[in-house]
């Protein structure tokens, strides 16, 4: 049977991700960003943890001057990143990281690794197939087009851009400091993860893979995408159950702990038992991602499916738990609420992917239900 309990590699990876954090980060700058403060702050902080950490190419190949890890790692890293709700894009470069190593563009990928770039796929958060909402051409003249909603283009080197070329579906990779590309934020419920309209008008780009295989590679990098946020949203249950915990300890309501009340210990005992269900599905889609497992469609369709509600309701019950100080702005609860409702929403919401599974798994056919 597989071991999905992290490794010493990839606990330290958590652990050393956990300091950096804590010397250089917190809640109250985070919510700073919904007044505008802290921008440059989160740009430098993005800025310091791809220098000090070196976890921004964990998912390109060793040869290639990259990490070469595998989902596993990359999964313990998010997963303590999912706790923090810090503005970071990780999760988005080790996405585009992965597409790089996937579409074998070994000299974009030496490139990005030699210069400690960060990269992201341009497509909408809300989208599970980029083809699906592709708006780009790549022609003689450049990149043209519009996507919305794209995530961590904002703070990224290198863009890799979707696009049809012709009749055909192609990869380019664009440098994204260009005249012709526009990256102009939009609104986002979640202020930590910000959003962006990208706006192409003859960029210059170079065609990293073309043909009928361009669509495997994006299936496979948003599975990728989808399992890894499994256990970003793992994190963000488990600090708003540990951050309840704490409270219904020490705040004492009628002379005794609001902990000690069955009905509070109930829901707690509850929500335990699905963080923990959660976080087998979390590790055994990263493991099936980092095998390339028989399971790994199945796992992560699973994943997604399960751990997106299990964080909004971590956040839910956090706030009602945490009573008035839990409606406040001061306290950093709301910051896993909104990361939790919009992280839901990305790559799939969960009813897409029981859709999927279902499909996956036959059970129209074991039901005898019309498909």
């Amino acid at each position: 049977m597989t071991d999905l309990t992290y490794s010493d590699v990839e606990v330290d990876a958590a652990k050393g991700v956990s300091r950096f954090l804590q010397e250089r980060w917190s809640h109250d700058r985070t919510a700073r960003l919904y007044d505008g403060d802290a921008g440059a702050s989160a740009t430098t902080l993005a800025e310091q943890f791809a220098q000090q950490l070196g976890l921004e190419t964990l998912l390109l190949p060793a040869q290639w001057g990259g990490g070469g890890a595998t989902a596993r790692e990359a999964a313990a890293v998010i997963e303590e990143l999912g706790r923090s709700v810090a503005p970071l894009p990780y999760l988005f470069n080790a996405v585009a990281c992965g597409l790089l190593a996937e579409a074998g563009a070994d000299v974009v990928g030496r490139r990005v690794a030699d210069e400690g770039s960060r990269a992201v796929v341009v497509s909408p958060l809300t989208s599970w197939m980029p083809e699906a909402d592709m708006n780009v051409t790549m022609s003689a003249s450049g990149l043209s087009g519009m996507v919305g909603n794209v995530a961590g283009a904002d703070s990224a080197d290198f863009l890799v851009v979707p696009a049809r070329q012709g009749s055909e579906l192609v990869l380019v990779i664009a440098p994204r400091h260009q005249h012709s590309i526009l990256v102009r934020e939009v609104s986002s419920l979640d202020m930590s993860r910000p959003l962006s309209e990208v706006t192409f008008a003859g960029a210059t780009g170079e065609v990293i893979a073309s043909g009928p295989n361009v669509r495997d590679i994006l299936f496979r990098s948003q599975e990728l995408a989808a399992g890894l946020l499994a256990s970003e949203q793992l994190g963000v249950a488990q600090w708003c159950l540990d951050s309840t915990l704490d409270h219904v300890r020490t705040r004492y309501q009628f002379g005794r702990a609001i902990g000690s009340y069955q009905a509070v210990k109930h829901r707690l005992a509850d929500l335990w038992v699905e963080i923990n269900g959660a976080r087998a599905a979390a590790r055994h889609a990263a493991d099936q991602l980092a095998t390339d497992g028989v399971d790994r469609m199945v796992s992560v369709a699973l994943a997604q499916s399960y751990c997106s509600e299990v964080a909004v309701h971590a956040a839910e019950i956090a706030v009602q738990l945490h009573g008035g100080i839990g409606m406040t702005w001061e306290h950093p609860v709301h910051l896993y609420l909104k990361r939790a409702k919009v992280d839901e929403v990305a790559w799939g919401t969960p009813d897409f992917h029981r859709t999927r599974l279902s499909q996956m798994v036959d059970l129209a056919q074991a039901l005898d239900l019309p498909r």
